[in-house]
């Protein structure tokens, strides 16, 4: 398999580990960007540039360092004095995107279905349950299809906007809110939050795949396919009227421009919520495991109660209120990041010489 195939992989697997609940719903993007209008669009290419630059070195680092978990990186980032407080707080906040996300499955039966809550969150915690007991495989490959076809209604969504007369008309607004000094905040908090979760992912992932020159054109190719999402949604968002009303933006868009593929599209993204549920949810009950001596079932159990006891908050409240939270203590992350994959760049090229 040549270098750009493997690289092809790695993107995808960078998009797919990044694109969750309120990236498929769009709820993310219009707390973080949309609603602050052209100054969000702007804010867009700047969390690109992180996403193409720091997702990159954090795989090349991981090569580096020859981690074979995300753990290892934050010892290295933090020290070890801090580390194992920092991997506690990686649990707490793993904890927090899987009740918004499973709040946010209970919201698109509520909102785009006109069905109780309840009995969306009742029918995810079910099908949870079935790869609890049956296993991981096939899942992936339903991750493969989501996140393509996703991406393809986003793109649709967008050339629609676009030829819409309402696009000229608001692209280019900025409108006054209150905070608005947070869409000078968000282009840093956004991509710090979404690297940190994205680390349990990408450390082992680089460790496997074991090739500089693949996880750079991974990397680069990753962030851009990831810049390029957020940057159609913005474009088809920002012609919504009252967007931040809604908790499904991205499905009350759809069912607006191009009804026939509505009902497809709500599956795309309840797909995509439930994907990206399960892969949280193996997640925080391997790292559980370090600490709890039980059956993986039982750990799984106690997971999805805790979650399901939780989720029937709003939507809405629990995202705008736990994403940027999870952002801003996201931010030493990334901050350390930046700094020592600039020193480390700084070591090669001395190297080099």
């Amino acid at each position: 398999m040549n270098s750009w195939s493997r690289a092809f992989q790695v993107a995808a697997v960078y998009v797919g580990t990044v694109v969750g609940t309120g990236f498929a719903t769009g709820k993310e993007i219009v707390e973080f960007f949309s609603r602050f209008g052209f100054i969000g669009f702007l804010t867009i290419l700047i969390s690109g540039y992180f996403f193409i630059t720091l997702g990159t070195s954090l795989m090349v680092m991981a090569i580096d360092l020859k981690a074979r978990s995300y753990e290892e990186l934050t010892e290295y980032l933090f020290g070890p004095l801090f580390a194992k407080g920092v991997n506690i707080m990686m649990m707490i906040m793993l904890l927090g995107f899987c009740i918004v996300m499973l709040s946010g499955a209970g919201a698109v039966f509520e909102e785009q279905l006109k069905l109780p809550k309840l009995a969306g969150i009742l029918l995810t915690v079910a099908l949870i349950y079935v790869i609890v007991i049956v296993g991981t495989k096939g899942l992936f490959a339903v991750n493969l299809l989501v996140v393509p076809l996703m991406i393809l209604f986003n793109l649709m969504l967008m050339m629609h906007a676009v030829k819409g007369g309402a696009f000229l008309d608001t692209f280019f607004i900025v409108p006054e809110l209150e905070g608005g000094w947070r869409a000078f905040i968000y282009p840093f908090i956004y991509p710090a939050m979404n690297l940190a979760m994205a680390q349990a992912v990408l450390v082992p992932l680089a460790a496997e795949v074991n090739d500089k020159d693949v996880v750079k054109k991974g990397g680069i190719l990753g962030g851009v396919i990831l810049t390029l999402i957020l940057i159609s949604s913005h474009v088809t968002l920002v012609t919504l009227p009252n967007l931040e009303m809604y908790d499904i933006p991205m499905a009350a868009v759809m069912k607006e421009m191009m009804t026939s593929f509505y009902l497809v599209y709500i599956i795309v993204i309840y797909g995509e919520i439930y994907t990206s549920l399960i892969g949280n949810i193996y997640g925080l009950e391997r790292q559980l495991s370090n600490y709890i001596r039980a059956k993986r079932i039982w750990i799984s159990t106690f997971i999805i109660l805790f979650v399901s006891s939780l989720s029937m908050v709003d939507y809405s409240t629990l995202l705008t209120f736990l994403y940027p939270l999870f952002g801003y203590i996201s931010l030493v992350f990334f901050i350390l990041l930046w700094i020592k994959s600039g020193k480390w760049l700084v070591k090669r090229k001395r190297k080099a010489e």
